[in-house]
C-alpha cells in the first residue's frame, strides 16, 4: 500500500507517518522508485504500537524509539515484552525525593513474602515506596501485613495478564498487545474497582438499614 492508503488504515496522518520514519521509530517502506515506497500490515501495526507508547504511555519520540530498539531485539522469553514496556513508563514524579527510601525495606519484604522474581534495579520497587510514604504521612500507614491482601489480587491480575500473551508469536503483535495490557487494562481495572467499591457501599448501607425497617 502506498502512504496515504497506510495512513487510512492507521488513522494516523501522512505527516507523522514521515516524521516517525525521519525519527527511525518504524522502517522504511519497499522502495518503489525515487520517491515512492511501498506498505505492508507490519507498518500499521508498528504505527499502532507508536501511538500507544507515545500517545497512551505519554513517551517522548526519544524515549519510543528506544522501546522499540529493545523490542526489535531477539528475547529469549517473549514476556520479557511486557518488562520493557514496564521499565520504560513514568514511575511517580520525584518518588526518590520524598524520602521514600526508608519505606524500600518494606516493600522488599512484600516481594519477598509474595514470592515475587523482582529486579533489584526495579522502578517499581522505589515508585511504590514513594506511594507508600505518602499514604503514611496522611495518617495511613500500610504495612506488610496490610498490603499482603490487595498484593494476592494484584497477583491474580498479573496471571491474567500474562494470560492475554501467552501463545502470541508475531513480535509486533505481542508488543503491541502487552502495550495495551499496560496502558489499556490499568484505567480499566481502576474504574472497575470504584464499581465495586460503590455495589459494596450501598450493599452494607442496606445491611445497616434493614435492622431499623424490619
Amino acid at each position: 500500500m502506498r502512504i496515504s492508503e497506510l495512513s487510512r488504515q492507521s488513522g494516523v496522518p501522512v505527516a507523522s507517518i514521515k516524521y516517525y520514519l525521519r525519527k527511525g521509530l518504524m522502517p522504511a517502506g519497499r522502495a518503489m522508485g525515487a520517491t515512492l515506497a511501498e506498505y505492508g500490515e507490519e507498518h500499521v501495526q508498528r504505527l499502532r504500537l507508536i501511538r500507544a507508547l507515545t500517545t497512551l504511555g505519554g513517551l517522548s519520540i526519544a524515549a519510543a524509539r528506544d522501546v522499540l530498539a529493545e523490542i526489535d531485539q531477539p528475547h529469549d522469553d517473549p514476556r520479557g515484552m511486557l518488562g520493557v514496556i514496564h521499565y520504560a513508563l513514568r514511575t511517580p514524579a520525584d518518588a526518590g525525593a520524598t524520602g521514600a527510601e526508608e519505606l524500600t525495606e518494606r516493600v522488599d519484604s512484600l516481594v519477598e513474602a509474595m514470592d515475587w522474581d523482582v529486579s533489584e534495579a526495579s522502578p517499581h520497587r522505589l515508585a511504590l515506596a514513594a506511594s507508600l510514604r505518602e499514604l503514611s504521612r496522611l495518617g495511613m500507614d500500610f504495612g506488610v501485613d496490610d498490603l499482603l491482601p490487595y498484593a494476592t489480587l494484584a497477583a491474580a491480575v498479573a496471571r491474567l495478564d500474562l494470560d492475554q500473551i501467552d501463545g502470541i508469536e508475531d513480535r509486533m503483535a505481542l508488543a503491541e498487545r502487552a502495550a495495551i495490557i499496560t496502558l489499556l487494562l490499568e484505567p480499566v481495572l481502576a474504574l472497575l474497582r470504584r464499581l465495586a467499591q460503590e455495589g459494596e457501599a450501598r450493599r452494607r448501607t442496606a445491611e445497616a438499614a434493614a435492622p431499623h425497617t424490619a
